[in-house]
């Protein structure tokens, strides 16, 4: 069984207001939804990952207006709909940078908070707290893995994801241009190392002096890229197998040569 998978690499450009690009983006996935079964959003989207007050100035709970919106989306479309991830806060007053996933009947099946913050006790990782959960949902394509940006870089994560089960992930993402080639070589190597898909939707534009990389890439279990987008925004599209992974553990079962295993430590 084939599925159409949609990454809208969104422009999330400073000068857009936050009702027009929320606007645009649910007319974006009404036209992804034409060919998609699957549709994934950026890392904080509605506000652009690197725009820290307004992130603190647009946190909402997470059964909040912006969710409510994205749970409407999937309904209308009957699609499984990745949100991308937004400010949530909570009632004790945290952010969280929060991933939300959908199915088709606008439940919400999986809600990962960010567990790697980037910015050395900067920016983000002053903002936000850190979640400490990791998310793997039943899906149409598999056992799913939700992780976020900055999350890339540590190859633990993704093996627990692996141990539980997890034969595809999905990445929300706002990393900037000035470091896509590490973005580029590090979608692969996940995806070699745990033999999995790997779903990668990046964010482009300019927030003041952070440019946006793009490059969202949908990356198959033999770390090959099926698909590539490039540095503006568009809608890039691929039809998957859900069932490659095993497969490919089936015919070179590195998996089962693992030595060393331990449970994820917050």
């Amino acid at each position: 069984m084939q599925v159409c998978i949609a990454l809208i690499q969104l422009d999330v450009s400073s000068h857009e207001t936050l009702d027009a690009r929320k606007r645009r983006v649910l007319e974006l996935i009404d036209e992804a939804a034409l060919q998609a079964d699957v549709i994934v959003l950026p890392e904080l989207w509605h506000v652009g990952a690197f725009d820290f007050i307004a992130a603190q100035e647009h946190a909402e709970l997470i059964d909040g207006e912006l969710v409510r919106v994205m749970r409407e989306a999937a309904i209308k479309n009957g699609i499984w709909l990745h949100a991308g991830s937004f400010s949530e806060r909570t009632e004790q007053a945290e952010l969280f940078n929060t991933s939300v996933l959908f199915d088709p009947n606008g439940e919400l099946v999986a809600s990962y908070r960010k567990i790697h913050l980037f910015g050395f006790h900067e920016g983000e990782a002053e903002v936000f707290s850190y979640g400490s959960e990791i998310q793997v949902a039943d899906t149409i394509l598999g056992e799913t893995a939700l992780a976020t940006c900055y999350d890339l870089r540590f190859p633990e994560l993704f093996r627990a994801f692996t141990e539980r089960g997890a034969t595809c992930v999905v990445i929300a993402s706002g990393w900037p241009a000035s470091r896509i080639s590490a973005w580029d070589v590090l979608l692969r190597a996940r995806a070699i190392e745990n033999q999995s898909w790997v779903l990668a939707c990046n964010a482009v534009g300019t927030q003041g002096e952070v440019v946006l990389g793009g490059h969202s890439q949908i990356v198959n279990p033999l770390g090959e890229v099926v698909a590539d987008a490039g540095e503006s925004e568009c809608i890039l599209y691929a039809a998957i197998d859900p069932d490659l992974p095993e497969k490919v553990h089936e015919d070179f079962p590195v998996l089962k040569d693992i030595r060393i295993r331990g449970s994820f430590i917050s």
